[in-house]
């Protein structure tokens, strides 16, 4: 999914200390134009920026797709990232230039890395009445973050007990494990609950956590939670309890992973380490579009284009007019 603010604000991430539950609520943001499909983000927030590796959350719907015009990203960039696409409702076309044309279904994981630098559209198919899901970015630790782009799918198995049902779409949990490959220790699962029902896991103490709540009022280890909020758990802990009141069932997702340990700078698309690093990522991008438009222009070699997308690609916002400074 691409950030697509007209006026993105630069963060500079790196891990926090917490308290024992942090609850985050979310503020709005439109994804383009006067019939915008709204978005709600979670993450990053001014204070906290990283959850283990996840460094972006986005949560919408349930959207109307005929008043809204539903999800409609042209073309755009990435760097130094993977983005992970996951539905409860409705169904979502994805291109990007490695040449991969994929659906994103519901309970079905769609795994675009980025590395050194990936091109990729987003839009929801002519079929979809209701689009509902969360987009989600784990930022690539300095080890991998210049790796070839690729793409990968997979649709994980339920594993289910009394009252609950669990897909793990990333890392292992539940005794269920996703072979998805991932470049840090991390976890991603959809937990469904019925009413009532009070879910104990086991924990790595070595991740923090967070559970974003999308239908339902829960409890994180005693915490409550409201939907659309994200509670975030620092590591310690060798359990966590989800419990859903005796009237409603409850959907959430959890997030988690050992603490990146790295400062990173986020701006529009890009995921770099420094100014001049998001500076060059927005050069090389605008250069690849000179080179669309008038052929026979040198390209910049990171970004090439996406094969048979009939949308032209997006321009990159105009960078502040400042130095990129750190934000915690």
């Amino acid at each position: 999914m691409s950030n697509i603010e007209t006026a993105p604000v630069e963060v500079e991430c790196a891990s926090a200390p917490a308290a024992a539950v942090e609850i985050h609520t979310p503020r709005d943001v439109p994804l383009g134009g006067p019939r915008a499909m709204p978005v709600r983000r979670t993450l990053p927030q001014r204070s906290r920026s990283l959850i283990g590796a996840w460094c972006f959350v986005d949560h919408y719907g349930p959207d109307a797709v005929a008043r809204t015009g539903g999800m409609v990203v042209p073309p755009h960039p990435h760097t130094g990232l993977q983005t992970v696409s996951w539905l409860f409702t409705g169904e979502i076309e994805h291109r990007d230039s490695t040449g991969a044309h994929a659906m994103v279904r519901p309970g079905e994981l769609n795994l675009m890395t980025a590395g050194r630098g990936i091109a990729h559209s987003e839009v929801s198919t002519p079929q979809t009445s209701t689009l509902h899901g969360v987009q989600l970015w784990l930022a690539l630790p300095e080890a991998s973050r210049h790796i070839d782009p690729r793409f990968e799918h997979y649709a994980p198995e339920p594993v289910a007990g009394p009252g609950w049902e669990a897909r793990v779409f990333l890392g292992e949990l539940a005794g269920s494990s996703s072979p998805v490959r991932t470049h840090s220790p991390i976890v991603g699962a959809e937990i469904l609950l019925e009413p009532g029902t009070v879910l104990d896991l086991d924990a790595d103490p070595r991740f923090e956590y967070g559970l974003l709540a999308d239908t339902g009022n829960l409890l994180f280890q005693g915490a409550a939670v409201a939907p659309g909020e994200l509670a975030y758990v620092p590591p310690g802990s060798a359990g966590l309890r989800i419990a859903a009141p005796a009237d409603s069932s409850v959907r959430a997702v959890l997030l988690g992973g050992e603490p990146l340990g790295e400062t990173i700078v986020m701006w529009w698309n890009f995921i770099g380490r420094s100014h001049e690093e998001i500076v060059q990522y927005r050069r090389d991008w605008q250069q690849h579009l000179g080179a669309e438009t008038h052929p026979g222009a040198d390209a910049a070699s990171r970004f090439s284009a996406v094969p048979d997308d009939p949308l032209p690609p997006l321009p990159a916002p105009v960078l502040p007019n400042a130095r990129l400074r750190p934000r915690r």
